[in-house]
């Protein structure tokens, strides 16, 4: 309804008081209340949400589908879809999202990229690398 997909749901959590160490996949919903020092990552193919909590604290990349960020992460933000960056939320990193939606209070230290200008950027790059072309008829 209004355009908006339905979220996935909440199927684990990582609770306030519990430190993880070691990369995390997962399928469709998790939220962090605890630390994690690792990367988390959503896997591909089926709609993932993934909730940061005020508490929790990830030393690690982050990427799922859709974002909710109101904690600490220490690493580089990927957010397929959409990305909230709630008024504690603190990144140490760079943030790739196709959508973003920031409070006021929320404190990124990295470079903000659309999704997209990834792309854009590694173009420009092959661009300005090539050797300039020399036409057959300028000979002489």
């Amino acid at each position: 309804m209004f355009g908006r997909k339905k979220q996935p749901p909440i199927k684990s959590l990582i609770a306030h008081g519990t430190v993880i160490r070691g990369d995390i996949e997962f399928s469709e919903g998790l939220r962090v209340d605890g630390e994690v020092v690792g990367n988390l990552r959503a896997l591909p193919g089926v709609g993932s949400m993934l909730v940061i909590s005020e508490s929790a604290v990830v030393t690690g990349e982050v990427s799922a589908d859709h974002v909710v960020l109101n904690g600490t992460v220490r690493g580089p933000v990927r957010a397929a879809e959409l990305l909230e960056l709630q008024p504690k939320a603190k990144v140490e990193g760079d943030v790739t999202y196709q959508a973003l939606e920031m409070h006021q209070g929320a404190v990124i230290a990295g470079q903000l990229s659309p999704i997209g200008a990834e792309a854009e950027v590694i173009a420009e790059a092959v661009v300005a690398t090539k050797p300039p072309l020399k036409l057959a008829a300028n000979r002489g």
